[in-house]
C-alpha cells in the first residue's frame, strides 16, 4: 500500500468515525422543534456534547447563547429563538450541589458562575499560587474578575 493510499485510508476511517459519533450523540438529543437548530448551532465552534452539558435555566441558556454569539456563532433571529427554547426545555437547570470553589475546576466555574474560560482560568491558577480561599472576600481578590458575578452567585458558594 502506498503512503497515498494509506492517507486517503486512514482519511476515510477517521471521518467515518466522525460521522458514527455525531450520529450516536444526534440520537441521544430529544426529538422536537429545534433540534436541528441546536444541533447546527451548537456544534459549530466545539463539541456539541460539551454544549448541552450545561443545565441552565431559560436565561442561562439565553446569556450562554448570547455570549456564542458575540465570539461569532451565526445564527438568524427564528434559529436562535428556536434552539433556545429547545434548551430550556430538554436541558433545564437541575438542583446543583453548592460549588466548592477550593476544588471545582475551570469548567465548574465558568457555567455554574457564567464565567470566561480566561476568568475561570485566573481562578485555578490564583488558587494554585496562594492556595485555599477562606471566603468570598479571598475570591473577589482574583485580578480578572468581575466581583459582582460573585456577588451575584454567592449563595452557591462554599469554602
Amino acid at each position: 500500500m502506498s503512503s497515498y493510499d494509506f492517507r486517503r485510508s486512514f482519511r476515510t476511517r477517521l471521518l467515518l468515525a466522525f460521522v458514527l459519533a455525531a450520529g450516536r450523540l444526534s440520537a441521544q438529543m430529544p426529538e422536537g422543534p429545534g433540534r436541528e437548530e441546536t444541533q447546527k448551532l451548537c456544534s459549530g465552534c466545539h463539541e456539541l456534547e460539551r454544549s448541552i452539558s450545561l443545565r441552565q435555566d431559560r436565561d442561562g441558556w439565553k446569556t450562554t447563547m448570547n455570549k456564542m454569539v458575540s465570539l461569532g456563532m451565526q445564527a438568524n433571529e427564528r434559529e436562535f429563538s428556536v434552539a433556545l427554547e429547545y434548551l430550556a426545555a430538554n436541558y433545564p437547570a437541575q438542583a446543583m450541589p453548592n460549588l466548592n470553589v477550593n476544588t471545582a475546576r475551570a469548567i465548574d466555574f465558568e457555567s455554574r458562575l457564567t464565567l470566561r474560560r480566561s476568568e475561570a482560568a485566573a481562578i485555578i491558577e490564583y488558587r494554585t499560587k496562594h492556595g485555599s480561599f477562606k471566603s468570598i472576600e479571598d475570591l473577589k481578590k482574583v485580578p480578572g474578575i468581575d466581583p459582582a458575578k460573585i456577588t451575584v452567585k454567592k449563595d452557591i458558594l462554599i469554602f
